[in-house]
């Protein structure tokens, strides 16, 4: 049956100097040139690091599902 989907779920931290949505998107972006059929996320962990008393990088951990092909 096609309606029966299986997903596969990894973990994966992205980061950027710009945002958390820019982290969020280097991951999923990163993650697409090797795993195929990616259909969502699910953000964990927001965190960053500060450097000289300013935001220097933002942190993303998330989950990506990915289907399993047949």
């Amino acid at each position: 049956m096609e309606d029966e989907v299986v997903y596969r779920r990894t973990d994966l931290v992205g980061s950027s100097k710009k945002s958390v949505s820019d982290a969020i998107e280097t991951a999923i972006g990163r993650a697409a040139k090797t795993l195929r059929h990616i259909e969502w996320f699910e953000v964990g962990e927001i965190r960053g690091r500060v450097q000289d008393g300013k935001v220097a990088q933002y942190q993303v951990s998330i989950k990506v599902g990915f289907r399993v092909e047949a």
